[in-house]
């Protein structure tokens, strides 16, 4: 009986050797999420697929210098300064709002941005985010303006699908069809629906550093209209909890209206803006 014993001990033992070295030999087949597409929430002048983690709460400060070429009397742009300051919240894992204020017309904006698609290695090929904006700007005020401006006078809204896809650790790359509306243009030179095709991507050049750049192509425009398609280029450093963005731009707007619709700078004659975006998250809920 102990030899019969001992028998089926060592052969279930050695059955289980080699199970286990099957399933260490055999590649996990199994769907794997791919994190980090992009360092944070903003990509240049305009979003990223990413959003915030559950009861994540990010602070977002972004800055415009004037244009390069205002020569030295403006000290090349330095003497002047365009801010937004923001908010974002991760309701869920899929699922962040936020809002702000941009001194670029004093104008106010909210937005929600939702995750249906996240890639996954051996299964989804791309992650897609659908973006959504609504803004108001205060500037002029009604006693300013030519007439007598209403509140849905000064009312934009802002749609995008963005669609990106991780290639390997180094390079990302996103397009980013997009449509904004706004309520009152001037009829002569402008629509009221403005579509636009954007494009951007990364490149990893450190564990900390990367390259980013985006450029909107917009669609359709009338042939009176004096403003120019943005491009942009940044350096993102990240340090630990924020993520510091240096940036080169066309434009000096920093809600989706100012740089989708209202670019009046040429990148190729010296309209350059430099600028920041820095961003802070705070854990606020478990």
């Amino acid at each position: 009986m102990k030899k019969i014993l001992i028998a089926l001990l060592i052969s279930n033992v050695s059955f289980a050797q080699s199970d286990l070295l099957n399933e260490l030999e055999e590649p996990d087949s199994r769907p794997q999420p791919v994190a980090a597409t992009f360092i944070g929430s903003r990509l240049v002048n305009g979003q990223t697929i990413e959003t915030r983690h559950k009861g994540e709460l990010e602070f977002i400060f972004a800055h415009r210098f004037g244009r390069l070429n205002e020569g030295a009397y403006e000290l090349f742009g330095l003497d002047r300064a365009f801010v937004r300051v923001g908010l974002e919240y991760g309701i869920t894992n899929k699922l962040s709002t936020g809002f702000g204020r941009n001194s670029v017309d004093k104008t106010m904006d909210g937005y929600l941005r939702y995750k249906l698609l996240s890639q996954q290695k051996n299964e989804i090929p791309l992650t897609l985010t659908v973006f959504t904006n609504a803004a108001v700007r205060t500037s002029p005020r009604t006693k300013d303006a030519a007439y007598d401006m209403q509140l849905e006078d000064r009312m934009s809204y802002t749609t995008q699908i963005l669609i990106a896809r991780r290639f390997n650790p180094v390079l990302s790359l996103q397009i980013m069809p997009t449509m904004v509306h706004r309520n009152t243009v001037d009829q002569s030179r402008e629509k009221n629906d403005q579509f636009a095709l954007g494009f951007g991507g990364r490149l990893k050049i450190t564990r900390s550093v990367a390259l980013n750049t985006e450029y909107y192509y917009r669609l359709g425009v009338p042939v009176a209209n004096q403003y120019y398609n943005a491009l942009g280029f940044g350096i993102d450093i990240e340090t630990g909890g924020h993520v510091f963005q240096l940036v080169l731009t066309n434009t000096r707007g920093l809600t989706e209206r100012a740089y989708l619709t209202e670019t009046s700078g040429n990148f190729f004659n010296g309209d350059i803006h430099l600028g920041f975006n820095v961003t802070r998250s705070f854990p606020v809920k478990r």
